[in-house]
């Protein structure tokens, strides 16, 4: 069993390969995108909250996403985790080693996707004309959300870089090509264990 967490900006691909993923390595796919998308359409307070964030393209509070993640991940403990779009602030980060080593359990490896910017803005430009989230369709938003990324985001990197945890991997070729890279790296961490 591994716990990893996908890494990337948006529009880097991480729906896409996490579905790969959870299929050829047997991972609970636990994404706050749509956690998130679950309590909107729920309407549940947190839901509500959340949506207000994410309609500006801005992050949610720390607190908010922590509480539904681990509400979610405390129903499926020893199956092995891939996150998707989790953690993505430092105090997540932290956060995430608190819950897994009061459960006796780790994160094993970031991976994260390399994609540069005109490609983000070209796929996220895309995803919404085929995916209905509205989010995707407003170029400040997707500029706005990839600021984000890289003001807010991207320090987590170092976070798992410090555990030797952190794995860069090209996100730029065909979903298969991409998925090949991941796969090695998961297939190395799966013999060293």
């Amino acid at each position: 069993m591994k716990n990893i967490v996908l890494f990337g900006p948006p529009g880097a691909g991480k729906g896409t390969q996490s579905a790969h993923i959870v299929e050829k390595f047997d991972l609970f796919h636990l994404s706050t995108g749509d956690i998130f998308r679950a309590n909107i359409k729920e309407g549940t307070k947190l839901g509500m909250l959340a949506k207000e964030y994410m309609d500006c393209g801005e992050l949610v509070p720390d607190e908010v996403t922590i509480q539904m993640l681990e509400s979610e991940a405390s129903r499926h403990l020893g199956q092995g985790y891939i996150f998707d779009g989790f953690p993505r602030t430092p105090a997540q980060a932290r956060a995430l080693d608190d819950f897994f080593q009061a459960k006796g359990e780790q994160i094993d490896a970031m991976i994260a996707l390399q994609v540069p910017e005109p490609e983000l803005r070209e796929r996220l430009a895309g995803r919404a004309a085929t995916s209905g989230r509205p989010d995707d369709a407003n170029p400040a938003v997707i500029q706005n959300r990839i600021d984000v990324y890289n003001e807010e985001t991207a320090p987590v990197a170092e976070h798992y870089r410090k555990q030797n945890k952190f794995r860069d991997i090209n996100g730029v070729g065909s979903v298969e090509e991409v998925f090949g890279r991941i796969a090695d790296v998961l297939q190395a961490l799966g013999e060293k264990a």
